[in-house]
């Protein structure tokens, strides 16, 4: 086992980045107004599946289709580099519709289990221990559990600014972080 706490917490800050659950508040509002109920446990159940099966699973797809790890990872940190623009600059650049009802679709996927997630953990599959990751997502995933369970609750306490700084933030991080995966990958791709 190579637990290392550094990659658990590095692996989780991303994850939780490309997640922004925080920034998802106002649709999963708009959702539950729309349908009355979210099923926050199942959800979350089906998106930690999702997020584990693509793991595991997410490499030997990418093989049948003959593509490298280090070139996904380099096209994942592309992706983290638009979703990063978007969270600093406010703009919407691809845009998802929003569903009809707000069951195990729209929220597991692809609202928390969404593309750039699934990318962002093959990316880290390419730096980091499996378990390292593991925990990540499983940390993640209470998180995501705890914000869908109490959302309107921190809607009132945090506000539109409160939300916004925060996603912001989480903005310039994901950005640094998708320079970084970009450099490293692209270094790796040269190398083979």
């Amino acid at each position: 086992m190579n637990f290392n706490l550094k990659e658990i917490i590095t692996a989780s800050m991303i994850l939780f980045a490309v997640i922004d659950i925080l920034g998802s508040i106002p649709i999963i509002i708009s959702l539950r107004n729309k349908v009355g109920h979210i099923q926050s446990e199942k959800a979350s159940i089906v998106a930690a599946c999702l997020m584990t099966a693509f793991l595991f699973v997410g490499e030997s797809i990418l093989g049948l289709i003959g593509i490298d790890v280090n070139s996904f990872a380099v096209a994942g940190a592309l992706v983290i580099f638009f979703l990063a623009i978007e969270m600093i600059l406010g703009i919407t650049l691809f845009r998802d519709d929003i569903p009809e009802t707000a069951s195990i679709v729209p929220i597991a996927f692809p609202l928390i289990a969404g593309a750039g997630t699934l990318t962002s953990i093959l990316t880290l599959r390419a730096e980091y221990y499996v378990e390292n990751i593991i925990v990540a997502i499983i940390v993640n995933i209470i998180f995501v559990y705890l914000v869908l369970k109490s959302s309107a609750k921190i809607e009132r306490v945090l506000g539109k600014n409160g939300l916004s700084v925060i996603r912001k933030v989480f903005g310039v991080i994901l950005l640094a972080i998708a320079v970084k995966l970009f450099a490293t990958n692209l270094n790796q791709m040269f190398l083979h």
